[in-house]
């Protein structure tokens, strides 16, 4: 292994400001090296400015699977001085420097190896926009890697299509054709591995470069979304984003209002008129819509709701990640009502969320939250998306009613049967206040009491169904007597560093916090006698609830409440330290 015990693990780092093409190179390197059959993950790093301000993407990738990207540096892309300043001490030895210009820096004496890239000269050679000098810096990259050029042009061609496509391919080609022409080495570290061919990918599951908001927004797909509702927020706004571009090819409708007030009654109004709506936020937005989301536990409208954490209170660090809002999620609006709170820690967790929690909304007829947060929205990396084996559930819906309707008829299991407004000869009356069974205003107390006793065996139903759903998973050894006990976007973290943990551990993550999975924590957790709770928060929000619903402590926690993720090596350090 390497000064930092990372073996055949490359890292390239993209540099420079607002308005350079920096996440957009960063993708489409991923791109291209998950096309060659690469395990990558690629993170996205900005300010909360529209222009300036440091700007960096970060991908890293390997032969094997790779859960993190990592902070050490093989390549850096500087657009600008400040990125060299800013990373010079994360480069490796040996490690290679691409930027206009070095006066203020000495890269050799760090053992690195300086790589001058004209970009100025290539935008005029080319005729083209400043953002797009990044094509000339994938390029060069390629060249480095001794990646065939074919497969970024094949990449940035699919990418702009139309716009400007031919000047980022010239770009890229001047880029590549430079270095070929200084005679600097193809970095051998990690040998090119070229994708399996058709006819050896056939049985197998297709991989996909894919970020958790989109990867979120195609589970919603999957399971039948008819509208999407949002007001850009950051870090749920690539959901809107996608959607929208997307919505003719999926038959869907993606509608942007005025505010994010108006975003979940419009959605309400059409759950409530039979379409499978879902909206999308940040939790600063989700503040907003409180007393909306109690009218959805209260008429049982069923409704899923994209949650995704920056880092708060208030605008706090609103480009920046954190776990600070699980207590305020699953306790979310006034009153008592059932909701589902579900926590994905990767893209392919956001595509099962995704369509289970469409699902879940209409077979329960509740609100359902999935918990993202900027970690999981907006990071990439190689994702299997399985739809294969998915189904659409309609839920309870009566057919072909006649005569007196009550919407909130009583039933055993809590749930009442839908019929949707504009049917034949039915009266479909849905109330925000207390109400009887067919709808009509109530105060009288027994009848109140009733109801919510009937919204409430809505959630005991679905507790006793919880085995049908993967609400809690473990990894590493299951017999080992030191547990890490983690939820969401922290998962990644820890699945890379536990590559670096020292002796036996049981990894243990929760992707179900509401209704709290109790007795499938208690039999993951049975027979440990060192509980590490991992968290992006100040108060160890998780390990509190977990000592609620289980009565289990955690021994330690390690927690990180300064609006940037965990370093995997450094927590793999802090763990060893610990067990």
């Amino acid at each position: 292994m390497d000064q930092h015990g990372r073996e055949n693990i490359f890292t390239v780092v993209i540099g420079g400001a607002a308005g350079d093409g920096i996440r957009e190179a960063g993708m489409n390197l991923g791109k291209v090296l998950a096309k060659m059959g690469y395990e990558v993950f690629a993170s996205f790093k900005y300010p909360s400015l529209i222009r300036g301000g440091h700007n960096f993407s970060r991908v890293s990738f390997s032969k094997e699977k790779i859960f993190y990207d990592h902070s050490h540096i093989d390549a850096l892309i500087a657009f600008n001085d400040e990125s060299i300043h800013r990373h010079l001490n994360n480069l490796t030895k040996d490690a290679v420097v691409f930027s206009e210009n070095f006066e203020q820096h000495d890269i050799e004496a760090l053992g690195a190896k300086a790589a001058p890239l004209p970009f100025s000269d290539f935008l005029k050679q080319a005729n083209a926009p400043a953002i797009t000098k990044s094509s000339a810096a994938l390029g060069a990259i390629c060249y480095l890697l001794d990646i065939p050029l074919t497969h970024m042009l094949d990449v940035l061609h699919q990418v702009f299509k139309e716009k400007s496509w031919e000047s980022n391919i010239t770009l890229a080609k001047l880029g590549y054709e430079h270095l070929e022409k200084t005679g600097l080495k193809h970095w051998k570290k990690i040998q090119p591995r070229l994708a399996e061919a058709p006819a050896e990918q056939a049985n197998k599951e297709i991989k996909e470069f894919i970020d958790g908001n989109t990867a979120f927004a195609k589970g919603l797909v999957a399971a039948g979304l008819n509208l999407y509702f949002s007001y850009p927020m950051t870090p749920s706004t690539g959901i809107l984003h996608f959607l929208a571009r997307q919505q003719k090819e999926f038959g869907i409708k993606v509608i942007q209002p005025e505010n994010e007030i108006a975003v979940i009654h419009m959605a309400l109004g059409a759950a409530y008129a039979g379409k499978r709506a879902a909206i999308g936020t940040a939790t600063g937005g989700f503040a907003l819509m409180q007393e909306a989301f109690s009218l959805a536990g209260m008429a049982e409208i069923p409704i899923v709701i994209a949650v995704s954490q920056r880092q708060g209170p208030a605008t706090g660090a609103p480009t920046h990640t954190s776990q600070s809002d699980l207590r305020f999620v699953i306790h979310s609006g006034h009153g008592e009502f059932p909701r589902i709170v579900l926590a994905p820690g990767d893209p392919e967790e956001a595509f099962k969320c995704g369509v289970d929690a469409l699902n879940l909304a209409w077979k329960y007829q509740m609100p359902v939250i999935v918990l993202l947060d900027k970690h999981v929205s907006e990071n990439s990396t190689t994702s299997i998306l399985n739809a294969a084996s998915i189904k659409i559930e309609k839920g309870k819906i009566f057919e072909n009613p006649e005569g007196h309707y009550g919407r909130y008829t009583i039933t055993p299991d809590g749930i009442s049967p839908l019929v949707f407004p504009g049917t034949q000869g039915v009266v479909v009356k849905s109330n925000s206040y207390e109400h009887e069974e067919d709808g009509i205003v109530t105060e009288d107390c027994d009848t109140i009491q009733k109801m919510q006793d009937k919204r409430f065996a809505k959630g005991n139903t679905l507790i006793k169904e919880i085995n049908g759903y993967e609400v809690v998973k473990t990894y590493g050894d299951s017999k080992a007597k030191n547990a890490i006990v983690f939820w969401g976007s922290t998962k990644t973290a820890v699945l890379e560093a536990a590559k670096f943990i020292k002796k036996p551990c049981r990894l243990v993550q929760t992707v179900w916090l509401e209704p709290f999975p109790t007795e499938k924590i208690a039999k993951a957790l049975n027979g440990v006698k060192n509980i590490i709770n991992i968290e992006s928060n100040h108060n160890a929000q998780f390990a509190g609830l977990l000592r609620e619903k289980t009565g289990i402590a955690a021994t330690k926690n390690i927690l990180q409440y300064d609006s940037r993720p965990f370093d995997p090596i450094e927590l793999a350090e802090k763990i060893n330290k610990l067990i």
